[in-house]
This record gives C-alpha cells, structure tokens and sequence, in this order.
C-alpha cells in the first residue's frame, strides 16, 4: 500500500473520531478487551496511537504513523471477518475493534 492508499484505508477502517476513541480507552470494557502484554492489551496501545494520528495534520505523519495506519488497517479487515453470530453490542470483539478505532455498530 502506498501512504496515499494508507491514508484512505484508515480513514475507511478507523470510524471513531479521536474524541469518541479517547473517551472509549477510558472505560473498563476497553481495558479488559483485547490481548495483554504486560497490564495494557495490544489493542488498547494500538488505540492511543491511533488518537495521536487521527489529530495529526496528513503532512506531520511519519513513516511510523503510515506503518501503524497499515497495522491498524490490517487487524480492522481481520478481525470483521470473525464477527460471531447474533447481538455483538456489549462483546468483547466490538470491544476490541473499538480499542483500534473501530466500531462496527456505526
């Protein structure tokens, strides 16, 4: 992918504002989604990464901003592709496709 096409699928795959986002990694739910290392899951890293990103100008993205927007992009696709059957409101894949900037319910 190039930064361009990056730019895009992250703008398609990341549906949460900074705002909403921040407000969402603040919550037990977001904390307790996803796979720990250590005391914060990968997700929710990935999460405060994203609000860095989503509030920065397009021309302030460093070549670790893109590659992150790729990772971001990458697990969004995947993780879509495991929805479990029925109600997904309050389950811990919403959470954790929310923990990425992600929310499917949107």
């Amino acid at each position: 992918m190039d930064d361009e096409e990056t730019r895009r699928e992250f703008g398609a795959s990341v549906n949460m504002t900074a705002k909403q986002l921040e407000d969402w990694l603040r919550t037990d739910e977001s904390k307790a989604a996803g796979q720990h290392k250590e005391s914060e899951s990968i997700g929710h890293q990935s999460g405060r990464r994203i609000v860095e990103i989503l509030r920065k100008k397009k021309d302030d993205l460093s070549g670790d901003d893109l590659a992150h927007m790729r990772k971001v992009v990458g697990y969004v696709h995947r993780h879509l592709a495991q929805r479990p059957s029925g109600d997904v409101k309050d389950t811990t894949w919403r959470h954790s496709l929310m923990n990425w900037g992600h929310d499917p319910l949107h």
